[in-house]
């Protein structure tokens, strides 16, 4: 990855990671899960102009769906938490919400690798 697609990826996974936190401040269990979702198929056709292809709205999705997947496992404690954290008023949404970003963030770096190493083959 060159330092200008660095950069680039960087702005794309902030950007989404901060607007999905503040989707997740909402309080109620479960739409934090599809913002999720959302905005990790948005990043990833995002993502993936960065490294020269365009990619399907459904091919984003099932490669967001993979990423989350991927990231929920690697880090259950942290998805579980995060849902959970959404019966405490106030600051279970907060803490739900910076648990959001930091996931997002993970598999925004996730998919920027893969797409990265498709980009060299």
């Amino acid at each position: 990855m060159t330092d200008e697609q660095k950069t680039k990826c960087h702005a794309i996974i902030h950007t989404h990671a901060a607007l999905c936190g503040g989707v997740n401040l909402i309080p109620i269990p479960g739409v934090g899960v599809a913002a999720d979702i959302v905005t990790v198929t948005s990043m990833a056709m995002a993502l993936a102009a960065v490294f020269g292809s365009s990619i399907p709205e459904q091919v984003a999705k099932g490669i967001a769906v993979a990423a989350i997947k991927r990231t929920v496992l690697n880090q259950p404690i942290k998805a579980i938490t995060k849902e959970l954290s959404k019966m405490t008023p106030v600051l279970g949404s907060l803490f739900g919400s910076a648990i959001s970003i930091a996931m997002i963030e993970s598999a925004g770096w996730v998919i920027s690798y893969d797409l990265d190493a498709e980009a060299d083959n």
